[in-house]
């Protein structure tokens, strides 16, 4: 089991007291936050290609790096950041290659019909208020996602007018950034 072996590695990580390679607080050095996807080619591509240690930024991720909703965990994260651990400039980093280009909750859900959802649960989820196809919908275009989720941030009536937001894509290769907005 893939958990057990990271148990493992972490009480010999411990012990090893290599975690002090790691020491910082929980403000960015960098008063900077980053929203940007989850996938696994940006794990570390990412942060070095930005030039970003531990402890210089606050990153913030999930499928796509979207904010699809001005009320989401990603808007919520991004609050967080400015007025309790001093952000003053959020960049939102797609990238090329993403999952969540043309993605949509008609895949998913021959998916979890497969894996034993049943229609009255996806059913008694929508009579809940739930838009299943809004919520797992990703989208078509990189670039305009990029424009939208930077404006979205932008005129949140929670954001500051001072707070510096932009937005990029980056190679999931040779990590290049090509700015959008």
């Amino acid at each position: 089991m893939i958990i057990d072996d990271i148990i493992l590695f972490n009480q010999r990580f411990v012990s090893e007291k290599r975690y002090e390679d790691f020491a910082t607080d929980k403000y960015p050095d960098k008063r900077l936050a980053v929203l940007s996807c989850m996938d696994t080619r940006l794990t570390e591509l990412l942060p070095q290609a930005l030039g970003l240690r531990n402890g210089d930024a606050k990153i913030i991720k999930n499928a796509g790096g979207l904010v699809i909703s001005p009320f989401d965990s990603a808007m919520r994260s991004i609050i967080v950041a400015v007025y309790e651990l001093g952000v003053q400039e959020i960049m939102v980093v797609a990238h090329s290659g993403c999952g969540a280009c043309h993605m949509s909750f008609a895949h998913f859900k021959e998916h979890m019909l497969a894996r034993g959802i049943s229609e009255q649960t996806l059913d008694t989820i929508r009579k809940c208020g739930v838009d299943l196809d809004h919520w797992l919908e990703g989208f078509k275009d990189t670039e305009e996602s990029v424009r939208r989720t930077v404006e979205t941030v932008r005129s949140h009536p929670l954001i500051p007018s001072d707070i510096s937001v932009r937005g990029f894509i980056i190679d999931s290769y040779t990590g290049a950034l090509t700015e959008i907005c």
